[in-house]
């Protein structure tokens, strides 16, 4: 009933929700105000978010195409002038760059890998020397006046930081080597458009002294606002952090004050936006502050991307445009491989590390669309070449979604089809001979849990004088956490665990204890009761821990055959409980006594996933 039910459901609600747009359009009326139009506007875009997220599409496709629907080039003519909202949904543009801004951690930056530096910096150049190429190649030319090669060249290297995050987020990808490689050179990407947003006013007299003037006037505002969010704004903050609405208006007039200074120097209010988000982004307000702007900027945003698409043009006016998106976009693709695979890998990053980042990079930004439209608006670009950026950031944004979605299963055949023409896993060493004989316990997968039981088994091992590095195995692909383990003589087999040949060829089969501390929403490929079923076949003999997330699991793999199983909430729940009971007897002395212990504790620790 379930199966049927659902795809009936899908149609019917589409069709109502239409209905009541075009029922809620002649109630508001059509006399061309700013408020019935910003009233069709964010009704168009509520019923295609429905329809959106029914198909599962990114909701900013869902604004272009009400947009799209609404507006006098393609759709019904609802709202017959763009510029009605346009005022408005550029404050939209201002706070979501407010908020990227708000989230690039510089300290992040810093601690990140060679591998995360290097793809990150170089990333950006190679695609626009890629891009030039191909466009030239296309009959894109350079010309006084007109910088439609430049500007397609630079906003096809960049990628959406809001599909990808959301979509990695989804799959608890965030936090992996590869989801942390792929933000990082997103961080990047945001750097090398603030440079971008930095030459742009000056692209129509490109004198080198007026761009190097244009870079003096960015690096004063962000001098300017650093030595001021260093000096003066954390004691504001802090005397309004008792009264959250305080600490919202404070960053928003935060934000409109440094977009005011840009605009004094003659840079753009995006610019200013960005460099005011930057400046506070390590105050410990600045996740609330997040919270509280996402949801106003939502709705300006939204206005933003509807207007974008009330100015697509007709495809069918034009189908060489479409043509084009549809080349570029196949283009936009390779240059990711090209641009990012190559480095990681020649860092000794291995296959898989070297290939997720370029698949969930294979986008469009959204941070494209703001500066071809800011072009469009400055005179330096044509109306084709914006329209063929749309259309390239519609085509990606679809593809990206179902990219994303499979990326372990397109990184295993496109490293299937690299292995045959002669790439090598890198960091993938041989585990076979005596060097296992000793291994007794095989951690399969190496994340924040078996990291901190490798910890407890460290201090055992100081705290007893027994040798239990020697008896461990551990069997996971992050080469960074391998060089770790290495340092410290823990045997490392670099592997992906939802590979019955590499658990195989691991030389696990002695092992008295197999433990997998990953749980399935995490696991990639595989898991947990594949894994039972794959040791009881490997090394029958050996007794096996694994990780489930709910008590219905758990006894199911008890039943498939598991010797342990850990579940996080119920054991953890039983820590608190003790808690609880300080508290319910009044012993706040203990209490205290434990919240000193712990974090004398959690400062000692030194594991290798902190």
């Amino acid at each position: 009933m379930i199966s049927t039910k659902r795809p009936a459901a899908a149609i019917v609600w589409p069709i109502i929700l239409i209905a009541l747009l075009l029922n809620a359009t002649a109630l508001i009326g059509s006399d061309g105000s700013v408020v019935s139009s910003v009233g069709i506007a964010i009704l168009a875009a509520t019923v295609m978010a429905f329809i959106g997220h029914l198909l599962r599409q990114p909701l900013l496709l869902a604004y272009i195409a009400a947009g799209i629907i609404i507006g006098p080039r393609i759709g019904l003519g609802l709202v017959a002038d763009v510029h009605d909202i346009e005022t408005i949904s550029h404050f939209g543009l201002i706070l979501l760059l407010f908020l990227i801004g708000l989230e690039i951690d510089v300290k992040k930056l810093k601690e990140s890998g060679k591998a995360l530096i290097i793809s990150g910096f170089l990333q950006f150049p190679i695609t626009v020397a890629l891009g030039i190429g191909f466009f030239l190649l296309l009959g894109y030319k350079f010309s006084s006046g007109s910088y439609d090669l430049l500007y397609l060249a630079a906003c096809i290297s960049l990628s959406s930081t809001a599909i990808v995050v959301k979509l990695l987020y989804g799959k608890f990808e965030l936090d992996s080597l590869a989801g942390r490689i792929t933000l990082g050179i997103l961080v990047f990407q945001d750097i090398w458009a603030i440079i971008l947003l930095g030459i742009q006013p000056n692209l129509a007299n490109p004198e080198i002294l007026q761009i190097l003037l244009s870079f003096g006037k960015g690096f004063l505002l962000v001098g300017l606002s650093l030595l001021v969010s260093r000096y003066i704004l954390p004691p504001l903050f802090k005397s309004v952090s008792k009264v959250p609405e305080l600490v919202l208006i404070s960053s928003l007039g935060w934000c409109f004050l440094v977009c005011g200074i840009a605009a004094w120097f003659e840079l753009s209010l995006e610019m200013g936006a960005l460099i005011a988000g930057v400046a506070i982004s390590t105050f410990p307000y600045n996740l609330d502050v997040i919270a509280k702007v996402v949801n106003i900027r939502d709705f300006f945003v939204t206005l933003f991307f509807v207007s974008l698409g009330m100015e697509i043009p007709n495809p069918m006016d034009n189908p060489s445009v479409l043509a084009t998106a549809g080349i570029v976009s196949a283009f936009l693709i390779v240059t990711r491989f090209l641009a990012i695979f190559p480095i990681l890998y020649s860092l000794k990053n291995g296959l898989r590390i070297s290939l997720l980042p370029s698949i969930n990079l294979a986008q469009i930004s959204e941070f494209s669309l703001v500066i071809a439209t800011l072009g469009a608006a400055a005179g330096h670009i044509g109306e084709n070449t914006l329209s063929v950026i749309i259309f390239v950031f519609v085509i990606t944004s679809i593809l990206s979604t179902y990219m994303i979605k499979y990326n372990d299963a397109i990184q295993k055949g496109l490293a299937a089809a690299l292995r045959k023409i002669g790439f090598l896993e890198k960091s993938l060493t041989s585990a076979t001979g005596n060097e296992n004989e000793r291994r007794e316990i095989a951690l399969l997968g190496f994340h924040r849990t078996a990291s901190s039981l490798l910890q407890e088994i460290i201090d055992i091992e100081q705290e007893y004088g027994l040798a239990l590095r020697e008896k461990l195995i551990v069997i996971d692909f992050n080469p960074e956490v391998r060089a770790s383990l290495q340092s410290i003589g823990i045997r490392v087999v670099y592997g992906d665990i939802s590979h019955l040949d590499t658990l195989h060829h691991a030389g696990i089969e002695n092992v008295k204890l197999v433990i997998s501390s990953i749980s399935d929403t995490i696991l990639v490929g595989t898991d947990n009761l594949k894994i039972i079923r794959q040791m009881k076949e490997i090394c029958p003999q050996a007794r096996i821990m694994v990780t489930a997330e709910s008590i219905e699991r758990a006894l199911k793999m008890y039943t498939e055959g598991a010797d342990y199983v850990f579940l996080p909430r119920v054991h953890g729940a039983k820590s608190l409980a003790g808690l609880l009971k300080n508290l319910e007897n009044g012993n706040n002395e203990q209490l205290e006594k434990v919240r000193q212990d712990e974090i004398s504790m959690l400062e000692k620790r030194r594991e290798i996933v902190r």
